[in-house]
């Protein structure tokens, strides 16, 4: 786990490296300056020799500089590798998340790993930051400075021995007790981010609903949720911290009633008195700090292993990056395909499905709600891998292809239009990042587009704000369809992608693509009959059974659930869910 996420420091090695050793030389200067003050108390101020109180105190300022200089250029190569590793680890984890299946993606939620690409990586950077500080100062500090405290008087020392592993067993007692709670706290994270992200999008149902109440008393209670676990793990802290002073303070009386008594015998001197009271110090505020990296530390192992769960998911797609890169045409065939979300494979989605497209088709898929349309589509350009049987794109299977060069074929407009924060211009070169203004122009013609953004004040420099919530839903779906076209697909697939144009629109869109699109395969998902009532072929789909899949005169004639929704569109009704 710890392997898995000090590998990402890669260019900030050198850094990670500079930090701990400017901080040794720290450390030996803070060491030495006790010494060099007892020097002046036990020889300059007893002799009363100012020129040797002058030439020490002179080095003693020099040593003091050279400290603080070498503080700091410890603490800039720790910062400077701390979000170095951070920043690894973000760009290494979103490209992880973009090799994640519908599957995967499925298994963390997105206000999760949300959570795990923000706070979880803010976490692990504080605790590096002070990892490679502490790794060096503490151990060293307290070390040397124990060291040079048994030899200014070894039975004063002794009290150190006993002092340090009770501060241990207070710290191992705090991370036993803490790390729990941790582990908590960031479970409860996730879940008030995926609120707010709910919120956020859904702000205009929310308004619409007038839940604006509801919605605060939500958030209130999973904050004061998280406030609850906070406040117990302060708590904890708040014992921690008086049971560390006590230690501290305990320990600094000893000496000073130990040494005193040596003093008085004349067994030591003041001066020595003196550095050893700054040397316990020192080593006591050494473990302090440890303790305090430790407390860091428990907070990031739990934002580790968040993390860590990531990058050890295994993607369920093959990329097949090796694979064929050509895609001779859009023809389609299902061969006993079943299909199951979970992961046993129980609970089919579709089930047997067999057919036969041929490139170039235009293709209208209707059924009820829960009939698996979009489940349907979604298998041809991978967005999931069939559980069992084989789809056939241009000959071969799909899964023989390249996984980009695949999707680079299909074009997808899904039931859920989603446009990004840029102009107009900017989002419909997601087809093709490379096409000119005047290729852009001509496929949203095709969409019916141009006409309104034409009407905008920048036309397509017009900026689209997060989400598209800028733009009408019919607006936004026919930048989504001329976004599509761009890409020049040899498979067009559109699900529900025109319910919110009204019918001449739709029927405009239709004969654009009819006469501009020859070549190109098209799958409409529709529920108004007069969408794909002009198709070749028309699938049926009933609770994940193709139980139809012919021309439309046909299925007028022999399929009663085309013929049903068909006969009470015509007569004024309203078109079955899909």
């Amino acid at each position: 786990m710890y392997k898995s996420i000090l590998s990402r420091v890669r260019e900030f090695k050198k850094h990670s490296f500079l930090a701990p050793m400017f901080i040794t030389l720290e450390v030996f200067m803070e060491i030495l300056i006790p010494y060099m003050m007892a020097k002046i108390i036990d020889v300059g101020i007893k002799n009363s020799d100012i020129s040797y109180i002058v030439k020490l105190g002179i080095i003693l300022f020099v040593m003091a500089m050279l400290s603080l200089f070498f503080g700091a250029m410890g603490a800039r190569f720790a910062s400077i590798a701390a979000t170095g590793l951070s920043k690894n680890i973000r760009s290494d984890l979103f490209e992880k998340i973009q090799k994640f299946s519908f599957k995967n993606i499925d298994k963390f939620s997105s206000a999760s790993l949300v959570t795990r690409l923000t706070t979880d990586i803010n976490n692990v950077q504080m605790a590096y930051m002070m990892g490679i500080i502490m790794v060096a100062r503490s151990p060293i500090m307290m070390i040397v400075a124990l060291v040079m405290a048994f030899i200014v008087n070894s039975k004063v020392s002794m009290i150190f021995l006993v002092a340090i592993p009770i501060l241990i067993a207070i710290m191992y007692f705090l991370i036993k007790k803490a790390d729990p709670m941790f582990v908590k706290v960031f479970e409860e994270y996730d879940v008030l981010n995926n609120t707010v992200s709910e919120n956020v999008n859904a702000q205009r149902v929310v308004k619409a609903y007038v839940r604006e109440d509801f919605e605060n008393e939500k958030f209130k209670k999973l904050s004061l949720k998280i406030f609850g676990l906070f406040v117990d793990v302060e708590k904890l802290i708040a014992l921690f911290n008086p049971s560390i002073i006590l230690v501290v303070y305990s320990v600094i009386i000893g000496v000073f009633l130990i040494g005193g008594k040596y003093v008085a015998s004349s067994v030591m001197t003041t001066g020595e008195l003196t550095s050893l009271v700054i040397y316990s110090i020192q080593i006591l505020m050494s473990v302090i700090a440890a303790s305090f990296a430790f407390i860091l530390l428990i907070i990031a192992e739990t934002s580790i292993e968040r993390i860590c769960e990531v990058f050890d998911e295994v993607p369920s797609m093959d990329i097949n990056e090796d694979g064929e890169k050509d895609i001779k045409d859009g023809s389609i065939v299902f061969k006993d395909v079943d299909f199951s979300y979970s992961e046993d494979g129980k609970r089919l989605a579709l089930k047997g499905v067999n057919l036969e497209i041929k490139s170039g088709e235009t293709i209208g898929i209707i059924g009820g709600t829960g009939s698996s349309k979009s489940t349907f589509v979604s298998l041809i350009p991978r967005l999931y891998d069939v559980t069992n049987g084989e789809i056939l794109v241009g000959g071969k299977n799909v899964r023989a292809y390249s996984l980009s060069d695949l999707r680079d074929s299909v074009s997808m407009v899904l039931q859920k239009n989603t446009l990004f924060t840029g102009t107009i211009a900017d989002n419909i070169r997601w087809g093709d990042e490379n096409a000119s203004l005047e290729e852009v122009e001509y496929v949203c013609k095709l969409a019916c587009a141009d006409e309104f953004i034409q009407r905008f004040p920048n036309k397509y420099d017009e900026l689209i704000v997060e989400g598209g919530n800028n733009v009408s839903g019919g607006q936004k779906q026919r930048l989504c369809i001329a976004r599509a076209l761009l890409k020049k697909p040899k498979i067009l697939i559109l699900d529900d992608s025109t319910s919110a144009v009204d019918t001449k629109t739709d029927s405009r869109i239709r004969d654009a693509l009819k006469n501009d699109m020859k070549d190109t395969t098209k799958i409409i998902i529709a529920q108004r009959i007069s969408s794909i009532e002009n198709a070749d072929k028309i699938i049926v789909l009933d609770n994940g059974n193709v139980v139809g899949f012919d021309t439309p005169e046909n299925l007028l004639r022999e399929n009663d659930i085309y013929k049903e929704n068909y006969e009470f569109q015509k007569k004024g009704g309203v078109a079955i869910e899909g």
